[in-house]
């Protein structure tokens, strides 16, 4: 089959489409570069069916390497007839691939290697043949050697048998198709680990069944994370009669004592070889299921963080609470760099709160900020509560700022490179204040799964789950754009095109020549070539440059035709941005190229009404109710503001400005069916709840989304 082929069968796009697309990948394109800069070509493919083409791209060009190395394997052993090499080069799976290859494969020492070895290969084919009426004579012709017995002769004639039993495809199709279809997972607890602390949190799969093929990704995932920490034993399980009868009608013809063998082998297959091999596909195939999905969820919540509302550049005094070690303070400029920091201590022990507050009044007025950003970990609803006693000479709005990932950061090489003289608090508390200023900018300096907005991200397959995120930051960072002469090198290696090498050459050369004054000096980077400016350019911005387009997302090649527009208007390029009657009224079929239709056309004239507009909202503040500090001040029927700060497969987790976030459950989300949360809630929304139940206990809350 053809790449296209496939790929086509995979996603149901056009031949077209797909045909332009993998000729642009070829050309090194990036996925970014072909949504925004290619429409024509693709027929209007968005990022995702364009990442849906590279995904399947991939799968194919893999399927057909590992055909390559069959067919070799083959062909060295002598044993590649026509027929079978049809049948490599027709394989669509790699299940059915393997299969076809067992019966070839080199394998550690079997029980049925050393029968054949004992010279008992001639035995099995006359039981296979089922003619044989004295099967004790014919079995104690070959009782030689290490054979001891016609019993011995029997039994190693048994092994080959069900060797051959196993490598049989249509058998091995058939008991695939039956575990897809009728598996099921049931757990038992381990009892010695009943009691365990530990265990109680997986209490629920201590005695557990269900469809295979139905158990949500959670589920699968929460019962093999409590199987792998010892607390649980899972099988999978399918009418083993039914199996075997099944196998039995596909072999067995005469009703003889080699019938009975047959019947012996057949059991052997089962219990020894195909059950144990298959189940085991069948459990890791749920487990691929499972891990797409919660990947998925993953990449989702990634995506709505990342993108989540900056408040600008504004001048900011972040907050890293603490009680005991005090609260770290630093002071940020509109461009996020740290002008001064300290240590208050307005809680127990020192409780020293009249020195605190005087000390932040002094800094937001000495450093005239704008907002003050606190974090949202220990300490966080009492240092809110003591901000917002001070009477600011200014309008200074508070903002609570999430810290997932903060200490990560605050001891990664990239925070010790910026902050070489600091220690990792001051790096932790200047974190928080640029993730308020610029969200996007600072998240991607931290490995996206510490960031916590996912579901079991370390139990999932963990090369999937980085490629698929680094395609989230990557679409992100590049749905937005970047500034050229102030992000950080973690910021540009994201850019379509540029990559970590080349943005270490950028912010180099940044450093030692000065600030890009248009998109042509980016060409003057050393190892930027035509290729990487291509795909880069578009998505890089340069402010208040020579050049008002290079502080668009209208890419460089596309200037002529602007400039042509401007010219027909009687107007200057700088005149015409931004000038909605000129725009509106240009006939866009007069600028049709060869190589730029109408849907860039249009996607020109957005940009040039607008140019440079961010995509995000802007921040807003957010106030908890102040009178809930802890769990058991949570009563039942309470209406409460709260913060979305997770989303999974099951309901959200809300903050209600609390140690504990609760739940809303997909049953509580709506009083309809819920396909997907993200269609009812998304990351960081601010909502009312109510409570439902609180279990003080088990520090577990369940909350349902007041929409009305």
């Amino acid at each position: 089959m053809h790449v296209l082929k496939f790929i086509i069968s995979q996603t149901g796009l056009l031949e077209s489409s797909v045909k332009n697309t993998v000729n642009l990948l070829n050309q090194d394109c990036t996925i970014p570069f072909i949504s925004r800069y290619r429409k024509e070509a693709t027929g209007n493919l968005d990022e995702v069916q364009v990442g849906d083409i590279v995904k399947y791209k991939a799968q194919f060009e893999a399927l057909e390497k590992r055909k390559t190395t069959i067919l070799k394997a083959l062909e060295d052993q002598e044993v590649l007839t026509s027929e079978l090499k049809a049948k490599v080069n027709a394989c669509q799976d790699s299940a059915t691939l393997e299969d076809l290859y067992l019966p070839y494969k080199k394998s550690r020492k079997t029980k049925a290697e050393t029968a054949r070895q004992n010279g008992l290969e001639p035995l099995a084919k006359v039981i296979m043949s089922q003619n044989n009426s004295d099967l004790e004579s014919t079995a104690q012709r070959y009782v030689k050697g290490a054979i001891s017995s016609s019993e011995d002769a029997l039994e190693g004639a048994r092994h080959i048998i069900a060797e051959w039993i196993n490598e049989r495809s249509d058998i091995r199709s058939n008991l695939r198709s039956q575990l897809e279809r009728h598996a099921m997972i049931s757990t038992k607890v381990i009892k010695s680990k009943k009691d365990d602390d530990n265990a109680q949190k997986f209490r629920d799969y201590f005695e557990w069944e269900e469809a295979l093929s139905r158990i949500p990704s959670h589920r699968l995932l929460a019962i093999l994370r409590a199987e792998k920490e010892g607390f649980i034993r899972v099988k999978i399980k399918i009418d083993n009669d039914h199996a075997l009868q099944r196998i039995e009608h596909k072999i067995i013809t005469n009703q003889n004592d080699c019938s009975g063998q047959i019947e012996l082998a057949i059991s052997d297959a089962y219990k020894r070889l195909l059950f144990p091999s298959l189940s085991n596909e069948a459990l890791q195939k749920a487990k691929d299921k499972a891990d797409d999905a919660a990947i998925s969820i993953f990449a989702k919540n990634l995506k709505q963080l990342l993108l989540g509302s900056p408040l600008g550049e504004k001048r900011v005094l972040a907050i890293d609470p603490g009680f005991r070690s005090g609260c770290k303070l630093v002071c940020l400029d509109e461009k996020g760099d740290l002008k001064h920091n300290e240590t208050i201590y307005p809680h127990a022990p020192k409780n020293d709160q009249i020195g605190a507050m005087k000390k932040i009044s002094f800094l937001t007025e000495a450093h005239k900020i704008e907002a003050i950003a606190i974090g949202n970990g220990t300490a966080s609803r009492e240092t809110e509560a003591l901000v917002r006693k001070i009477r600011f000479n200014t309008d200074v709005q508070v903002f609570v700022v999430s810290e997932a990932g903060a200490s990560i950061y605050s001891a990664s090489k990239i925070a010790r490179d910026e902050f070489p003289n600091y220690d990792v608090t001051v790096r932790g508390s200047v974190s928080i204040g640029r993730r308020l200023q610029d969200p996007l900018a600072e998240l991607v300096k931290i490995d996206a799964k510490s960031i916590g907005v996912g579901q079991y991200q370390h139990d999932v397959d963990q090369n999937k789950l980085n490629k698929e995120l680094d395609v989230v930051v990557e679409n992100c960072v590049n749905s937005v754009g970047v500034n050229i002469n102030t992000a950080s090198h973690s910021l540009l290696s994201y850019v379509s095109g540029i990559g970590p090498k080349l943005a270490e050459k950028i912010v180099s050369y940044r450093s030692e020549n000065g600030s890009f004054t248009s998109r042509k000096d980016i060409k003057k980077v050393p190892r930027l070539g035509d290729k990487a400016f291509e795909q880069g350019a578009g998505f890089l911005r340069i402010k208040g440059g020579k050049n008002p387009l290079d502080d668009s997302a209208v890419h460089p090649e596309s200037y002529p035709i602007i400039q042509q527009m401007a010219q027909d208007a009687s107007v200057s390029i700088s005149e015409l941005i931004g000038n909605k009657d000129i725009l509106q009224k240009i006939n866009l079929k007069n600028y049709v190229t060869s190589t730029i239709g109408l849907l860039t056309l249009e996607d020109i004239i957005k940009e040039l009404e607008k140019p440079g507009l961010d995509i995000r909202a802007q921040a807003k503040v957010f106030t908890f109710n102040q009178t809930i500090k802890t769990i058991t001040d949570l009563r039942e029927g309470q209406l409460l503001p709260g913060i979305v700060n997770n989303i999974t497969a099951f309901g959200c987790f809300v903050d209600v400005g609390i140690k504990e976030s609760g739940l809303i459950h997909v049953s509580n989300l709506s009083d309809s069916f819920v396909k997907d949360v993200n269609e009812h809630v998304h990351l960081h929304q601010q909502i009312i709840v109510k409570v439902l139940e609180v279990d003080v206990a088990r520090k577990r809350i369940q909350l349902k989304l007041q929409t009305k």
